[in-house]
């Protein structure tokens, strides 16, 4: 169901622009800087999470001092269970509010406050309960791309490795669905599992950039390569793909599929693991221009480029950017995204 609340507007900052502010090192000035943020998680008992989505420094160091890079639901889930007493969250900012909700023991410090994300940006909670009003039959299931007042609005969150399976669990119990935010993401789920939700109208500004008419130039190129897409792309871009999965599921199919060349359409930021976990394969970034276009992301999120090693050496020395809810909103958005949890650990 096609429904078109209000979306407001909001500043993207174009990742060119982020990029040429960011610090460049020298082979030894970045040995000195990593050699001091590691003996600060030590002496602080802090343990570093990344998303795969930010840069490759980050993601080594993360698993070269025993912590995580994942995706968003199981960097949250690491964070959990991990002893360290403070966690340390590259990525964007629901990112960290979701550690808190589910560790309020625990000190959640970012390297930035400013890393945004699009998709919770387009989705403010006092419009978005407004909205849910106007439904009060459905049962609301929002992606964890999303502010803590907006989960804690919600029956569900969940990740894309497990939206098409909630939903379609919902709707076999005769529930009607509301979904939030992404409306492609929303578009997909209702393609597959055959249920008509109502959907907010937000996107990610990285994956709504993906160009088909110039996939199917580059496919021409590469006429052996698989495409992998995330599934907030464009359904004309997800059309054209080997495999639509979450971040972590396209790495799986980079390591299964037997394909030696990739195109992938998501942020690129996810070819260091890719790299990583299939050494002999080369990985595409898929086209985010083309004919008429511009991108302002060009396949890398800006704030998700924000963060960087300066930014966290800086908040282990001095303790900023620590995240903080408001306990009353925790509690509930603790609920639907401890259903998230239950429901991924039977899957």
């Amino acid at each position: 169901m096609l429904i078109k609340p209000h979306v407001p507007e909001y500043h993207v900052p174009v990742t060119a622009t982020v990029e040429a502010g960011l610090p460049v090192y020298s082979a030894e000035r970045k040995q000195q800087v990593v050699k001091q943020i590691k003996q600060r998680l030590e002496e602080q008992n802090a343990v570093l999470v990344a998303h795969y989505y930010v840069s490759a420094d980050l993601q080594k160091l993360a698993d070269d001092t025993g912590g995580y890079v994942s995706d968003s639901l199981d960097m949250a889930r690491f964070g959990k269970e991990h002893p360290a007493q403070t966690i340390i969250v590259a990525g964007v900012r629901f990112m960290g509010e979701t550690a808190k909700i589910l560790t309020p023991e625990k000190r959640v410090l970012m390297p930035t406050l400013e890393a945004e994300c699009s998709l919770d940006l387009s989705c403010p909670a006092d419009e978005f309960s407004a909205f849910c009003d106007q439904y009060p039959e459905h049962t609301v299931v929002v992606y964890s791309n999303t502010s803590t007042a907006v989960k804690a609005r919600a029956d569900y969150v969940v990740t894309s490795s497990i939206a098409v399976d909630l939903v379609g669990w919902l709707a076999a119990q005769g529930k009607k669905v509301l979904w939030a935010p992404d409306r492609h993401l929303g578009r997909y789920i209702e393609k597959i599992t055959g249920v008509e939700m109502v959907r907010w109208q937000g996107e990610c500004v990285v994956h709504d950039e993906f160009k088909a008419r110039s996939l199917e130039d580059l496919m021409q190129t590469y006429p052996d390569a698989a495409v992998l897409v995330h599934p907030e792309s464009p359904d004309e871009v997800i059309a054209m793909a080997d495999k639509v999965g979450s971040t972590t599921q396209l790495i799986q199919a980079a390591q299964g599929l037997p394909n030696k060349q990739f195109i992938v359409a998501t942020d690129k930021g996810i070819f260091y693991k890719m790299q990583q976990m299939a050494p002999d394969k080369t990985f595409i970034a898929a086209p985010s221009h083309g004919e008429g276009a511009v991108c302002k992301s060009c396949a890398h999120c800006p704030w998700m480029a924000m963060n960087d090693l300066d930014k966290l050496l800086h908040v282990l020395t001095t303790g900023e950017n620590e995240i903080f809810v408001d306990e009353s909103i925790r509690i509930k958005a603790l609920r639907s995204t401890q259903r998230m949890l239950d429901f991924a650990s039977q899957q």
